[in-house]
């Protein structure tokens, strides 16, 4: 696991990759330093929401769904997977170790520029503690979201945008059912509660913000586990 945790962790730093999330990252960190400057009464309803869409919104599900996707996924598409599924390894091992190769990568650019962001944009003392929790139990669902989709998928960036940008950015909002199927509303419902800001629509509370999603992210895992054992690797 640890060989292939290593290997795993190489491929996914790649040039592109690194460049255009740190990109990402430096214009929500600009933003917030302009909501920061700001001396307009409603700054602190201004720098909860910056971090609220921008942070959890945006940078945090592209991120993980960047690397995650790209861990399997890259050697499905140069045909390179059948060199690590040839090895004496349990299945469940290989997606363990794609999976924490993808959290160690998507952390630090995804929470690291949010972070900041919450910090600089001078809203509520708890904001920035409360990004940095909210957004690990988001990154970490993610990843494990969407670890699979690479393997299983193709164009797994795009089925994946789809997802963040049109379930979870338009159809999650409409109503109780599919907003329980969105990993953002139990994360925006833990930003909100952590930071003491009034809770959003179709929030949930804190513990079901929090098991929720981990409980998904070990069913997506298992399902990674599962595919690993069928997938063609011709």
């Amino acid at each position: 696991m640890v060989a292939v945790f290593g290997l795993l962790l190489r491929t996914l730093l790649s040039r592109g990759r690194v460049a255009a999330l740190l990109g990402v990252g430096i214009v929500g960190v600009l933003l917030a330093l302009a909501v920061g400057s700001s001396s307009q009464p409603d700054r602190v309803d201004e720098a909860f929401g910056l971090v609220d869409g921008f942070g959890l919104g945006l940078i945090v599900p592209v991120t993980a769904l960047v690397f995650a996707s790209s861990a399997f996924g890259d050697m499905v598409d140069d045909a390179t997977l059948v060199y690590l599924w040839l090895r004496p390894i349990a299945r469940w091992r290989l997606a363990a170790a794609a999976l924490a190769a993808s959290v160690c990568v998507a952390v630090p650019f995804a929470l690291v520029p949010a972070v900041v962001a919450a910090a600089v944009a001078r809203g509520d003392d708890q904001l920035p503690l409360a990004m940095l929790a909210a957004g690990s139990v988001a990154t970490a669902a993610y990843c494990t979201l969407f670890l699979g989709l690479g393997l299983v998928a193709r164009r797994a960036l795009v089925w994946g945008l789809a997802y963040v940008l049109i379930w979870e950015g338009f159809v999650a909002r409409s109503g109780t059912a599919a907003a329980r199927l969105s990993i953002l509303v139990y994360a925006r419902s833990l930003l909100a509660s952590l930071a003491d800001h009034d809770a959003p629509r179709l929030a949930s509370s804190v513990p079901v913000a929090i098991v929720v999603p981990l409980a998904v992210g070990a069913v997506a895992i298992a399902l990674t586990s599962l595919a690993l054992r069928r997938v063609d690797v011709k």
